[in-house]
C-alpha cells in the first residue's frame, strides 16, 4: 500500500510567507496614489476607508501570500495636530502570522493603514 504526500501543510513555504516589508512597499504606493491632494471630507471618509482597503487587500491577493487569510484595516482622520494612539491585539502564530502597517499624511488629513496576513492551517 503507497502512501501519498500528505496536502496539510502546517507551515508556508519562504516563498509565499507573507513579507510584512513587501506589503507595506505596497501600501505605501496605494496610499500615496489614492490620497495625494485629496482633503478631508467627513462624509466621504467611509467610503474612501473602504475603497483603500479593497485595494490594498487585493494587491496583497495578487502577490500570492497563499493559504492566507489577509485583514485590512484602513482609519482616516482630519489632520488637526492632535495626536491619535492606535493599537491592535493578536493572538497568534507569531512562526507564520505576521502585519504591516503604513501611514500617510497631507496638510488635510492622516491614514493608518494595517494588514494582518495569517496563516490558514
Amino acid at each position: 500500500m503507497e502512501t501519498s504526500a500528505s496536502s496539510y501543510l502546517i507551515r508556508p513555504n519562504y516563498k509565499h510567507k507573507f513579507k510584512a516589508g513587501v506589503a507595506k512597499e505596497y501600501m505605501r504606493e496605494i496610499l500615496r496614489e489614492e490620497l495625494s491632494g485629496v482633503l478631508y471630507n467627513p462624509e466621504e471618509t467611509p467610503t474612501l476607508s473602504r475603497s483603500l482597503a479593497d485595494s490594498i487587500k487585493n494587491k496583497l491577493k495578487d502577490v500570492g501570500f497563499e493559504r492566507y487569510k489577509l485583514i485590512v484595516q484602513v482609519v482616516i482622520g482630519e489632520q488637526r495636530g492632535e495626536g491619535v494612539k492606535m493599537a491592535a491585539r493578536c493572538f497568534w502564530d507569531a512562526d507564520t502570522d505576521s502585519y504591516a502597517q503604513e501611514m500617510y499624511m497631507n496638510d488635510s488629513l492622516f491614514c493608518v493603514a494595517a494588514a494582518f496576513g495569517v496563516y490558514f492551517y
